[in-house]
């Protein structure tokens, strides 16, 4: 009898540790689970990408190359190489730091500046770029990026293991442009000759390949630049006008995307919600400038309006007159124009291109904060054209030899 007592006590002593453990087990893990709900969650740190470049007459293959550039990680961090040392490894820039700057920090796809970064990469700098700028991986495209003495520039960053390459964009380069504009001086002093054929039709409709006379066995490529629906859906916003949106409307050539657009589209951008920009066609930017304009064509200025983070929509092709059936179907509530401008003379004219939107009272002028138009840039290469000439030949030399067997895609 005593030991059954004995047994039943065990028993229920057992039972009871069971179930004190159980209990608490349970009150443990309900406890460190509400801790892990209760801890804030550890964000994960962004993936810093870095890209340097000159970014003289800045175009949408530079715009592009960003593009590509910041898909590779969370944010963009550029570096804008100095005057100096464009000067000492290439030639004169055409574009001085501080307009390049505007330009680069006006890209959407761009999240940080670095002014007066260095040509190379040298050991100093990539640790400040990892230590100072939290970078993990440098982006140079996979054209040639030469030191003078023949050496890569990114060579460091590649033998880190902290270098990334994207593609090339087809169609054109700074060299290309400069070289248009030589063109187009040639041409205009040459407007009566029986050869004379526009600067538009050789570049925009991909005739074959132009010398230019006298020069040092160089010539000036031809752009064979063609648009794709995919192309212009990388470079769009997704998002249009919200309901109620104030819409503020700027139109123009954009000829030569430069400085005084950026400046001038900041400014329109600041006056509502959304700002409708309108690119004119080639055929209209030749009748009111001249046949020796525009330098770029349509899509290539369309393309480097749509990557500037100021403008949220373009018409491919507006009309030169804003009609009022215009501003009843993009709902336009005001119409702007910057007060530097090559057609500013058509207020004195008949046929007043604002004529409707001057009516309607929603027509303002505005105070351009630079003073800077296409032909700025144009007399810039014409006062140094030996420079500019000989620059052109040795990067168009360098480029050559660079590409001799190779065939180029369009960077995705």
């Amino acid at each position: 009898m005593g030991s059954d007592r004995a047994h039943s006590e065990n028993m229920q002593q057992s039972s009871r540790f069971v179930a004190t453990w159980l209990v608490g087990g349970v009150v443990l893990g309900l406890s460190v689970l509400g801790l892990k709900f209760a801890l804030p969650k550890k964000k994960k740190r962004p993936i810093r990408v870095y890209m340097d470049g000159c970014f003289d007459m800045m175009h949408y293959g530079h715009c592009n190359a960003l593009r590509q550039a910041r898909a590779l990680g969370d944010q963009l961090v550029v570096g804008v190489v100095s005057d100096a040392e464009i000067i000492a490894n290439k030639g004169p820039p055409v574009t001085p730091l501080h307009e390049r700057m505007i330009m680069v920090g006006a890209v959407k796809w761009v999240d940080e500046v670095i002014s007066d970064a260095p040509y190379a990469i040298t050991e100093d700098f990539m640790r400040k770029l990892f230590d100072e700028y939290n970078i993990d991986y440098i982006i140079h495209g996979d054209d040639p990026c030469l030191l003078p003495d023949g050496t890569d520039a990114y060579a460091l960053a590649k033998k880190v293991g902290r270098y990334k390459q994207i593609k090339r964009t087809e169609g054109v380069s700074s060299t290309d442009i400069v070289g248009r504009m030589l063109l187009c001086v040639r041409e205009r002093s040459s407007v009566d000759s029986p050869s004379h054929a526009s600067l538009q039709r050789q570049f925009s409709h991909g005739h074959s390949q132009k010398s230019e006379d006298g020069g040092a066995g160089s010539g000036t490529r031809v752009s064979h630049f063609l648009p794709t629906s995919r192309r212009i859906v990388q470079f769009s916003n997704s998002k249009g006008a919200g309901p109620g949106a104030r819409i503020v409307y700027i139109d123009g050539a954009f000829d030569l995307f430069h400085a005084g657009h950026v400046e001038i589209l900041r400014l329109a951008r600041g006056l509502g919600d959304f700002l409708l920009v309108g690119i004119h066609t080639d055929q209209t930017v030749s009748a009111n400038r001249g046949g020796h304009r525009p330098i770029m064509n349509l899509h290539e200025r369309s393309l480097s309006v749509l990557a500037c983070r100021y403008a949220d929509e373009v018409i491919i092709g507006a009309p030169w007159e804003v009609s009022k059936d215009m501003i009843t179907t993009f709902n336009i509530s005001l119409v702007v124009h910057g007060t530097v401008a090559e057609d500013n003379d058509f207020q004195k004219e008949k046929g007043n291109p604002y004529d409707v939107p001057i009516s309607m009272g929603i027509f303002k002028i505005l105070d351009s904060p630079l003073d800077i138009s296409t032909s700025t840039i144009i007399r810039r290469i014409v006062s140094n054209h030996e420079a500019y000439q000989k620059r052109n030949e040795k990067k168009a030399a360098s480029e050559r030899r660079y590409y001799e067997g190779k065939s180029y895609v369009s960077g995705d």
